[in-house]
């Protein structure tokens, strides 16, 4: 299951290991669990989840790769653009949410989505398309906020 949504075996790898000490050290816990497979697959779901999210900050660029500074204020704009869409789907509920991230963030296919997500391709396009609509609502809306602030002092 983690090398299929990390797609990188020293990473699945990882992820593994990371996942067996962390059922280690709450293995007192475990007794009460009343489905194990279910719940250690959910946990790897989640950890390899965590560990993308991760991985998207701390991309390296290439060395041949050509740089153009944007400026501060381009630099700012865009950082808050960001942070505020990723506040907008964090509101979002939580299968819309972690399905938009896995097709959008991780360019993950419909069929793996589905799986991973123990649901059909068609539930899946279904909430991929509410989630998408739900963010294109909030983001014209907020939009909308801005734009009547903005004449508001002008």
């Amino acid at each position: 299951m983690a090398l299929s949504i990390l797609k990188d075996e020293s990473s699945a790898k990882d992820a593994l290991q990371e996942l067996m000490m962390r059922l280690w050290e709450k293995r007192e816990q475990l007794d009460a669990i009343a489905n194990y497979q279910a719940f250690v697959l959910t946990s790897m779901r989640n950890l390899c989840l965590d560990m993308i999210r991760k991985s998207i900050h701390t991309h390296e660029i290439p060395d041949d790769t050509e740089y153009n500074a944007p400026n501060p204020h381009q630099q700012t704009e865009q950082a808050d653009m960001i942070n505020h869409i990723g506040s907008m789907i964090d509101t979002l509920p939580e299968m819309q949410r972690t399905i938009l991230r896995m097709k959008d963030v991780e360019e993950m296919e419909l069929e793996e989505i589905a799986r991973i997500m123990s649901m059909t391709e068609n539930a899946v396009t279904v909430n991929l398309s509410r989630a998408r609509k739900k963010l294109r609502d909030m983001i014209i809306n907020n939009r909308k906020k801005e734009n009547k602030v903005y004449e508001r002092y002008r």
